[in-house]
């Protein structure tokens, strides 16, 4: 990996990590401590807390598109591609019990103005528009808002995920089908 952005990328996983275990009380001289950098280096790549923020953020997109986004072909049905969205938001949110935390925490506690925070996941609700749209126009889904079902499969998934964590639960297959089967059958034609 490249030094630089292995050094950018230490910062915005030890800011996240700090998030995580302390909200936003955690400081650039603890987020640089974590990060094994200097406090001038974390300035160097975010000229303030605000900016480091951003880039906990712009991170977190990149993570979703990566786990979330699929280009399909045409061969694919549009109930495939959605139950494949279902199936890889359950994965994401339930691979790294960090990443699920800080997801929660940044979409109930906004660190940045709402329009920042809607430009920096475009990417993904443009992705998760797109699919849901799509798959509606064909029939596919129910006539509901392609927002709002985007919304509760996101929403409903990150949720239930927490609450199992919370009490400690496995996520067995069978469990994690008749969550996705929920979700699947909320906005299903």
């Amino acid at each position: 990996m490249d030094h630089v952005v292995d050094k950018r990328e230490r910062i915005l996983a030890a800011a996240s990590n700090l998030i995580v275990k302390n909200g936003l009380q955690c400081s650039m001289v603890e987020i640089a401590q974590v990060a094994g950098v200097a406090t001038g280096t974390v300035y160097l790549y975010f000229k303030s807390k605000e900016d480091l923020i951003r880039g906990v953020y712009g991170r977190l997109t990149e993570q979703a598109l990566a786990a979330l986004v699929v280009e399909h072909g045409p061969d694919v049905s549009h109930e495939a591609r959605i139950r494949r969205y279902i199936d890889d938001y359950i994965t994401f949110i339930w691979a790294d019990s960090d990443r699920a935390i800080l997801f929660e925490y940044l979409s109930n506690v906004p660190l940045i103005p709402a329009e920042d925070l809607r430009k920096l996941f475009a990417p993904v609700t443009a992705y998760t528009t797109r699919l849901v749209t799509e798959a509606r126009a064909v029939g596919v889904l129910r006539d509901l808002p392609v927002s709002d079902m985007g919304g509760f499969i996101g929403g409903g998934i990150r949720n239930t995920l927490k609450w199992r964590r919370v009490d400690g639960s496995t996520l067995l297959p069978a469990e994690r089908a008749a969550i996705a089967e929920m979700c699947w059958s909320a906005i299903a034609a």
